[in-house]
């Protein structure tokens, strides 16, 4: 019988303890995940297609993980896709999928800042995930006038901790809303997310 690990991801304390869980999941993330219909990374690259993104734009998708949502951002026909991820295990996975140009362990590798041109964090930025301070992170590593698309689950959107660092960036005139669709995250679980495309200022 296989750990169901969904049943888990929202009870780590730490950022050590989440890096080792997910090195642990990543053999069996992309199964527990499609198996269950995850929705969220085609919508994420839907969304950043319908925003007006060329194909052969830049994009750095962070929180990678095992490379789901680079293989959606592929499909929609983006070709130039750089991965980010603090999880080895789930890098290994990413860089099987054939679908990054680089693959960026960020606990080793610092960041480019202003450079690219698109921002994934998809399925990232929550509660199980990565902490609020990801979504500063993201705006840094985006070029001026780029794009940064990621969602925030049912769990995160009752979070102000996350949603205050959408509105702050609002507020002060970071960035501007492109899109914002509320939809099916992981449908078997009957659970949702709200896909944001956001362009900086």
């Amino acid at each position: 019988m296989q750990d169901d690990y969904l049943d888990r991801v929202y009870d780590l304390a730490s950022p050590d303890e989440m890096r080792r869980f997910y090195d642990d999941w990543a053999g069996q993330y992309d199964d527990d995940l499609t198996r269950r219909g995850y929705m969220t990374p085609a919508r994420c690259a839907m969304a950043l297609k319908a925003a007006g993104l060329p194909p052969d734009a830049a994009v750095l998708d962070m929180g990678c993980g095992t490379g789901l949502s680079g293989r959606a951002l592929q499909a929609e026909g983006f070709a130039v896709i750089d991965g980010a991820d603090v999880s080895a295990g789930m890098l290994e996975e990413a860089a099987k999928t054939g679908a990054y140009r680089h693959l960026i362990n960020t606990n080793e590798i610092p960041l480019p800042e202003a450079e690219y041109p698109a921002v994934t964090a998809i399925g990232v930025i929550g509660s199980g995930a990565a902490p609020p301070d990801l979504f500063d992170t993201c705006l840094a590593a985006l070029a001026p006038g780029g794009l940064f698309c990621f969602s925030f689950n049912d769990h995160t959107l009752d979070l102000p901790e996350y949603t205050g660092k959408l509105d702050a960036a609002l507020a002060d005139g970071r960035v501007q809303v492109v899109t914002e669709e509320l939809g099916d995250h992981i449908r078997d679980l009957g659970s949702r997310s709200k896909v944001y495309v956001l362009r900086r200022t």
